[in-house]
């Protein structure tokens, strides 16, 4: 494990990283990768994926940032389906990184795309494996259990018979399946980020022997975060709302602009954000038949935060399906921001839920009208601050998993010493 004053070296996999942050899952690795190394002294390297036409495929192009190595694995355009699972290209590239730098443990996120061949070539060379499971790729090939209708399809558990009108090639899917849960056999521990989640995909096929609860944690307010929400409620004392999920029905939009069109008030505003990386969510929509004041902001990052969620009251998570965590409503509950949410799977494994204000998955907006109507009668804007797990917190779960599995390495084995690999970017 190298020198006593260092902390492990981790080798992070997930289908995006740093430069290149998109989606909930890469804002969880990466944060947890730095409070590693902050709070733990870790050494923190990543491989992730990139596409680009100037580039021989599979050409490694190592960066830095913000003190971590990051290699990036040029891959071509439209890869047969086999390699969206399974690309032995990769899994190659990422043994012989595995054999440059010499990592401890290798930690596998999402690797749509990436294929789960690399925990097989983690393997391969008696490495630990952390495989944490993000999303439903693993059990569904479309990776969220959207159907090709747009609806979530509610199967639990997953049996591909019944995925026949859905999958482009059942036979296909059997044998992505069967690939996909021998290489999930392999990993010495399999993290989901909520109980629901857990019990869903190994009831799905998922090994049943390793499974463990790792719930992600949020980027914590900022020390001016109170005074910054107290003085916009000075400036203007009209309820706000705040929505993130984007103009799409299986986030529940539809409902959403159903609920506030029945809307008596007009005494309101409601904050959207935009999430794309081109700005086109809300490109083409107009409000201006709807009461309240209607605003659009930039998608934010990390260190943005504060700054929206200073700007609402009560935020809208309306989701039609059955998701795994949901950290928009954690991030607004840890900053005394009420929440309204459907039954949505893993979302609702919180401290502050209450099961009867929940709105049930397909109940149309009436539900949501009335919950609107609700908040906007009180009194008091806002509630308690409760109390989630932060970045910190969800490193500190890490270190205590995988010390077992560190302490069975060679004490001479894996040094943390610094290799060079892959051209510069």
């Amino acid at each position: 494990m190298g020198d006593s004053m260092s902390g492990p070296h981790i080798l992070i996999v997930n289908v995006l990283y740093a430069p290149n942050t998109y989606g909930g899952a890469t804002v969880v690795a990466e944060q947890v990768s730095h409070a590693l190394m902050r709070n733990h002294n870790c050494r923190i390297s990543a491989v992730s994926l990139i596409s680009r036409d100037d580039l021989l495929p599979y050409t490694v192009i190592k960066s830095e940032v913000r003190g971590q190595a990051s290699y990036l694995i040029n891959v071509p355009l439209n890869r047969p389906y086999a390699q969206r699972h399974s690309n032995p290209h990769i899994a190659q590239t990422v043994g012989q990184l595995i054999d440059a730098i010499s990592p401890n443990l290798v930690h596998v996120h999402c690797v749509q795309d990436v294929g789960a061949g690399v925990i097989e070539a983690t393997k391969a060379r008696d490495l630990p494996v952390v495989l944490s499971v993000h999303d439903f790729w693993w059990i569904c090939e479309r990776q969220f259990m959207i159907g090709v209708d747009g609806r979530y399809c509610g199967q639990s558990p997953v049996t591909l018979q019944r995925c026949r009108g859905c999958v482009e090639n059942l036979s296909a899917a059997r044998t992505r399946q069967a690939a996909l849960m021998r290489q999930a056999s392999l990993a010495d521990v399999i993290t989901y980020p909520s109980q629901f989640a857990r019990v869903l995909c190994e009831e799905s096929g998922m090994p049943k022997d390793r499974g463990i609860v790792w719930r992600n944690g949020v980027q914590m307010p900022g020390f001016k975060f109170k005074q910054e929400q107290e003085a916009r409620r000075a400036q203007d004392g009209r309820l706000a709302f705040g929505y993130l999920g984007g103009p799409a029905h299986i986030k529940g939009w539809p409902d959403i602009r159903a609920a506030f069109t029945a809307q008596k008030q007009s005494d309101f505003t409601v904050h959207l954000v935009d999430g794309s990386r081109d700005g086109s969510w809300w490109r083409d929509h107009n409000f201006a038949d709807l009461p309240g004041t209607w605003q659009i902001h930039g998608r934010f990052d990390q260190d943005q935060m504060d700054t929206f969620y200073a700007r609402i009251d009560v935020l809208l998570f309306i989701s039609q399906w059955k998701e795994t965590f949901g950290l928009a409503i954690r991030e607004a509950l840890a900053r005394g921001i009420r929440v309204i949410q459907t039954d949505s799977g893993g979302t609702t494994e919180h401290g502050a839920l209450d099961p009867s204000c929940l709105i049930p998955i397909g109940a149309g907006p009436l539900p949501l009208a009335q919950r609107i109507t609700d908040e906007l009668s009180r009194t008091t804007r806002g509630q308690p601050t409760v109390l989630v797990d932060s970045f910190d917190d969800q490193a500190q779960a890490l270190m205590k998993m995988v010390h077992p599995l560190l302490s069975r390495l060679p004490s001479t084995s894996r040094s943390t010493q610094h290799g060079t690999w892959g051209s510069v970017a």
